[in-house]
């Protein structure tokens, strides 16, 4: 092996142990602003529906931002290579919190919004990083290592937001600007770069505009089915982020301490399923099974949420849907198979536009249509019908994964 190849492939556990940690600290970054930032947005706006508003506003042009830049960075990625575009964002994202820690007003801190859209790259980043540092069949289980570190970083960050946020409003960006430039000095001096300089493709402005980078789903079979699924896959996740808080309270009457306890059990389930079976998972069932059993789970797991009658119904429903992160890692395992070495970046970035388009999808759908359950639907429509909707976006998606299946096994010897 040439010295060139040697240097471009680092030690694998090495290497998935520096990544890990980067996304693990990018992540909590990000998670320390989430209880401050409605605050400062309603302190800002002047009262509580205006503050509304914006709140969805500034989520919508987040997704908007992260819709257009991820291919871009994507396909920068897979010409510069995946370490600078991981330092960059993760620099950039510092630099960011430290522009809306100083907002003056509502406008900067929306300019701040538009910033951290473009520079939230990591994890799509990251996961081009693992597929570049894993074998095709180990992948899946690489993925939910990053899926750990994803849900570890979302319990650990809005606690510490929680608590930086309780001292001063303003404290919580700070603490994640900290954080965002210490993670970008620690990958500058070990984070190793993870894709060759033999291995890296020309960068074309024609195939990373997000229009561009979809061609690439139909250039490989199964990999446009695999793209229906994805986008089912998140939309149907927006209403856990859109409409549980809401629903709780009107159905069940649940306090924020409730709430609290509810959403960090979601975190713990997500975190044991994919630090404890998504390995064996792999090894057992393959991409596919779990990518099907994963789904199946998930359908289920929706629907019970809406039929639950009481808190305690619904809370034993928690630990269970947690199974629905097998969908993941097998779709990730899948869909790196289907491309070449030079094409990961890409991929990740066409998959997190995908992600951005559920974002801004997502959200209006599903609290629209509880609005009309608990309102004008109220005479014939069940008061879980969001998550009904979502069971039945996540049984859909059963279709093109099944679909795909078949023309997935021809992908390797295509790409």
């Amino acid at each position: 092996m040439s010295q060139s190849k040697t240097a471009g492939r680092p030690h694998r556990s090495a290497a998935l142990r520096f990544v890990f940690i980067c996304v693990l600290l990018d992540i909590v970054a990000l998670g320390i602003v989430i209880p401050v930032l409605p605050r400062l947005i309603q302190d800002f706006s002047g009262d509580p529906a205006s503050a509304a508003r914006y709140i969805g506003l500034f989520a919508a042009v987040w997704a908007l931002m992260q819709f257009f830049a991820s291919p871009v960075l994507g396909a920068l990625s897979d010409r510069f290579g995946r370490r600078p575009v991981l330092l960059l964002s993760m620099a950039g994202l510092g630099v960011d919190f430290v522009f809306m820690a100083l907002a003056p007003n509502l406008a900067w801190l929306f300019v701040g919004r538009m910033i951290s859209g473009v520079t939230s790259a990591t994890y799509s980043i990251a996961n081009a990083y693992v597929a570049d540092v894993t074998p095709p069949d180990q992948r899946a289980a690489r993925f939910g290592l990053l899926s750990v570190a994803f849900g570890i970083g979302f319990i650990i960050g809005p606690a510490i937001g929680g608590l930086l946020g309780s001292l001063d409003p303003r404290l919580p960006f700070w603490g994640a600007a900290a954080l965002c430039l210490l993670n970008a000095l620690y990958g500058l001096f070990v984070l190793p770069e993870s894709l060759p300089a033999d291995k890296r493709a020309p960068f074309s402005f024609r195939l990373a505009n997000p229009v561009g980078s979809f061609d690439l789903y139909r250039a490989r079979p199964g990999l446009m089915g695999l793209a229906g699924v994805i986008f089912l896959f998140y939309l149907s996740h927006q209403v856990l982020q859109s409409t549980w808080v809401p629903y709780t309270v009107f159905r069940y009457g649940w306090s924020p301490g409730m709430t609290g306890i509810s959403l960090a059990l979601v975190g713990v389930a997500s975190i044991i399923v994919q630090a404890l079976v998504v390995p064996r998972a792999a090894g057992r069932l393959g991409e596919r099974g779990m990518l099907a059993t994963g789904l199946l789970i998930g359908a289920t797991g929706f629907a019970a949420f809406g039929w639950a009658p009481t808190t305690t119904a619904f809370m034993a429903t928690i630990l269970p849907f947690g199974l629905m992160g097998l969908v993941g890692p097998g779709l990730q395992g899948l869909m790196s198979r289907a491309v070449s070495e030079t094409e990961q970046g890409r991929l990740q970035g066409a998959n997190m536009g995908l992600m951005a388009i559920a974002g801004l999808v997502g959200p209006i759908l599903f609290t629209e249509v509880f609005a009309e359950a608990i309102g004008p639907w109220r005479s014939w429509a069940p008061v879980g019908a969001p998550f009904y909707l979502a069971a039945a976006l996540v049984a859909t998606a059963l279709v093109p994964a099944f679909a795909a299946q078949r023309n997935a096994r021809a992908a390797p010897s295509a790409a």
